[in-house]
C-alpha cells in the first residue's frame, strides 16, 4: 500500500482525492497546514500538493520539509498556466490541471510510482 500526502486545504475536494486513492488501493492522508504536512509527510511515498491558492506559498511550505525520495504531484487552475511553469521549476515530479486531478488522480499517482 502506498502512503499519499494530500496537501490539499479545500476539504471537500480533498475528501473526494482520498476516496479515489483509497479504491485505487492506497493509503491516503489529507492534511491542511504546514503543521499537518511536516507531521505526516515522513513515511509517504507521494506528496499530492493544491496550487490553487497562493500557488507559490505552497511550493515554499513544501520546499521546507525535507521530502526526499517523495514523488511529487501539483494540481493548478488551469487558468493560472504560469503556475504549471513555476512548479515544474520548483522540481515537482508532475503538474496537472485540476480537473485532472479530479479524474485520473488515483491513476497518475499509481504511474508516478513507476517512474
Amino acid at each position: 500500500m502506498t502512503r499519499v500526502v494530500a496537501f490539499i486545504p479545500d476539504l471537500l475536494f480533498g475528501s473526494n482525492v482520498l476516496g479515489a486513492l483509497r479504491a485505487a488501493g492506497h493509503d491516503p492522508v489529507l492534511v491542511s497546514d504546514s503543521d499537518g504536512l511536516g507531521r505526516e509527510l515522513p513515511g509517504a511515498q507521494v506528496l499530492i500538493i493544491d496550487l490553487t491558492a497562493d500557488p507559490m506559498a505552497r511550493i515554499e511550505q513544501v520546499s521546507r520539509i525535507p521530502h526526499e525520495g517523495v514523488k511529487t504531484l501539483g494540481f493548478y487552475s488551469h487558468v493560472e498556466a504560469d503556475v504549471r511553469a513555476q512548479a515544474e521549476q520548483a522540481g515537482l515530479d508532475l503538474v496537472i490541471p485540476r480537473s485532472r486531478m479530479a479524474r485520473e488522480g488515483a491513476a497518475l499517482v499509481s504511474r508516478l510510482l513507476e517512474t
